[in-house]
């Protein structure tokens, strides 16, 4: 399984089609893996796995979502004012 996850990585160009989020606007999509993401980060540092399965979502929110919005919620989760359920 990690072969392959890493494999999945070393081929990533930008993110794929994802079937919940047919149209073009993308914002959900940037929002949703972000979250995706830091709960995959969260719940893997509990258990105390290697995390590398997460890179998948940050490679996906990193090519969607703009880098002020990344940044911003960055910022927000810092100070604990992130809106976000992580």
């Amino acid at each position: 399984m990690a072969e392959d996850i890493q494999s999945k990585l070393e081929q990533y160009r930008t993110a794929p089609f994802d079937a919940r989020f047919p149209n073009q606007n993308q914002t959900r999509n940037c929002w949703s893996n972000y979250l995706d993401y830091h709960r995959c980060q969260k719940a893997l540092d509990a258990k105390g796995v290697d995390t590398t399965p997460c890179d998948w979502y940050k490679r996906v929110y990193k090519s969607l979502c703009p880098l002020s919005w990344v940044q911003k919620w960055d910022d927000q989760r810092e100070e604990g004012t992130f809106p976000g359920k992580i």
